[in-house]
């Protein structure tokens, strides 16, 4: 069976030798310091490892069933929930106001991730929530408020997201699901929706669902979008639970993976719903909870692949199958471990080079949440605005990779169900698609967000990277960093003009690149974060750091993404560059 160790003495390294986060300024830091954000990880590490990562294999076979309407999920899984309620884990970064504890956002991200690592389908339970307390908090009325989050905070009861409709994904100006208005100001709800993560089980008292749904006088398309709360059971004014809503589950989806999440098809048979925020804005109050999912599914894609890592370093030192070109390594054995070949070092280091360097990026982008929400930093906005699609894209599909990369280190036993790899390969595919397949993040990415407010965000980001390449001048233990990232850097921007010179007279010129601008922006985004990180370990190496070895292997980690993984900036650039011809070329007849 899998297991997992969380890895907290690297998150320590990110979160106080990268971010330095009690020096940084922001509102709540102060409060994190080292021996605070110690305690807080071992003891989620101790939960992941213990509780949730034993029931990750036994979750994936078991599944979850739908059985005269009502859902069940997988043995053990019941108990994991109340273990987490107890914990507190699922208001950690939520408002106190509410029963949350009111820590940092980045806090809430790096506690996240460990329980990703440990069992991502259990851990969606409760990514949902936080994501559907999310809208209700910035959008919903003072009284909306008071009635649910409590409850969702507590984790007594759960949350969904309902976009997807048979008929219509991505294009949510084609819903048909319906809203009538009422005297007493609810809305009854009625339609079907599709694809719905966590949409029923047997796990909290009630679901409250975030809906989307047409209701009169709004117009066509995605105009006249409102959001709606829609309870399972309806709450009574005293807060406790009336009568069964109008909701209900009509199947559960056979998946590909994450099997112990309830994937629902939902059917709204005039259920009463509660609107939240203005009438017909709801695209706008969605995009709330669909920007912090894009960061958790980004979070997600690492997250899945720190666990495959795992375990396929353990088998790779484990595992004795040949021997080591240079000499023997395992002299009283038959073969040596397979560690000792360059392949399969290759697998693990195009693994260990990406998940680092992608913590570090998605650490860094919740510490700009925090910037903007804590301190009102309009620049921390539009930067972590920008750098969402590339954290939902980029690390979502490397993340897969990844995944793939370390069932490849298992040879035929990473084909074998019982070994669990084939289980993180399947589960993480997921990430590429939901919340926005990885396409449309990439056409968000050229479409929207370079151009947002003149541009400005992408050139401050820009900026940045100089920055980070100038304040290492004259220090050549930092080149084999600043080098590549300078030539990294200047190929983004290089797409960036290929872009505003032939976007405009051939749009297809620019979207035909996007997925692979996506791509060569995550990669110098992670060169930037490598950059850092390897300054930070030299820093400690002169301070004469207690652990060498880890610098010094962080470092070297650093050096192979740069040397191995940076050159395929030059690769997407050249594809970019050859325009929307060889893409549009043929007929469509000819496919």
């Amino acid at each position: 069976m899998p297991a997992y160790t969380a890895p907290t003495k690297d998150m320590q390294f990110v979160l106080h030798e990268v971010l330095k986060v009690t020096e940084s300024g922001v509102k709540g830091y102060d409060e994190i310091d080292r021996d605070f954000t110690s305690a807080v990880l071992e003891e989620a590490g101790k939960l992941a490892s213990e509780v949730l990562a034993p029931l990750n294999l036994s979750g994936d076979r078991e599944g979850c069933r739908l059985e005269n309407g009502m859902v069940s999920t997988p043995k053990g899984f019941k108990a994991a929930f109340e273990a987490l309620k107890e914990g507190g884990w699922n208001g950690l970064d939520l408002p106190e106001e509410f029963g949350g504890q009111g820590l940092p956002y980045v806090m809430g991200s790096a506690v996240g991730e460990i329980m990703v690592s440990a069992n991502m389908a259990f851990n969606m339970y409760q990514g949902l929530t936080h994501g559907a307390i999310g809208a209700i908090l910035a959008h919903a009325s003072q009284e909306l408020k008071e009635t649910y989050l409590p409850k969702m905070v507590s984790m007594d009861w759960t949350g969904t997201m309902n976009l997807t409709e048979p008929h219509c994904g991505t294009d949510l100006g084609l819903i048909r699901t319906k809203a009538e208005p009422q005297d007493d100001g609810s809305y009854l709800i009625t339609g079907q929706k599709i694809f719905i993560s966590a949409g029923d089980h047997d796990l909290a008292e009630n679901v409250i669902h975030l809906v989307l749904a047409k209701a009169p006088g709004g117009g066509e398309g995605t105009r006249g979008i409102s959001l709606f709360i829609v309870p399972k059971f309806l709450v009574k004014e005293d807060g406790s639970l009336g009568a069964r809503n109008g909701v209900s589950v009509g199947n559960i989806e056979e998946k590909m993976g994450i099997h112990a999440n309830a994937t629902c098809v939902m059917n709204y048979d005039g259920a009463r719903g509660f609107l939240v925020g203005e009438l017909h804005k709801g695209m706008r109050n969605m995009f709330t909870m669909m920007n912090e999912a894009r960061l958790g599914v980004g979070l997600q894609g690492y997250a899945v692949a720190e666990a495959a890592y795992q375990n396929a370093v353990a088998y790779a030192k484990d595992r004795l199958q040949g021997r080591d070109v240079t000499g023997t390594r395992n002299p009283g054995g038959g073969a040596d471990p397979i560690i000792v070949h360059p392949d399969v070092r290759r697998m693990l280091m195009d693994q260990k080079s990406f998940i680092e360097g992608a913590r570090a990026f998605t650490f860094w982008g919740a510490h700009l949440i925090d910037r903007a929400h804590r301190e009102g930093d309009a620049e921390a906005e539009g930067l972590i605005s920008l750098m969402t699609p590339v954290i939902k894209g980029f690390q979502t599909d490397k993340g897969f990779e990844s995944a793939v990369q370390a069932q490849q280190v298992y040879g035929g036993h990473g084909y074998i169900e019982e070994q669990g790899m084939s289980q993180f390969t399947r589960d993480a595919r997921i990430a590429m698609i939901y919340e926005g397949a990885n396409g449309i993040q990439a056409l968000d990415l050229v479409g929207r967000k370079l151009a947002q407010d003149g541009g400005k965000h992408v050139m401050a980001f820009f900026e940045m990277v100089k920055a980070e390449c100038k304040a290492h001048n004259g220090d050549d233990r930092m080149k084999a960093f600043v080098e590549p990232l300078k030539t990294a850097s200047k190929q983004l921007q290089q797409a960036g003009m290929f872009f505003m010179q032939n976007g405009m007279k051939n749009p297809n010129a620019a979207l035909a690149g996007s997925y692979d601008f996506m791509h060569l922006m995550g990669h110098v985004c992670l060169g930037l974060m490598w950059t850092r990180m390897a300054k930070a370990a030299h820093d400690a190496l002169d301070a004469g750091a207690a652990d060498p070895a880890f610098y010094e292997a962080k470092i070297a980690t650093g050096r192979y993404y740069m040397a191995r993984q940076l050159p395929a900036c030059a690769m997407h650039l050249a594809r970019i560059e050859s325009g929307a011809d060889p893409v549009m070329a043929l007929e469509e007849a000819s496919f």
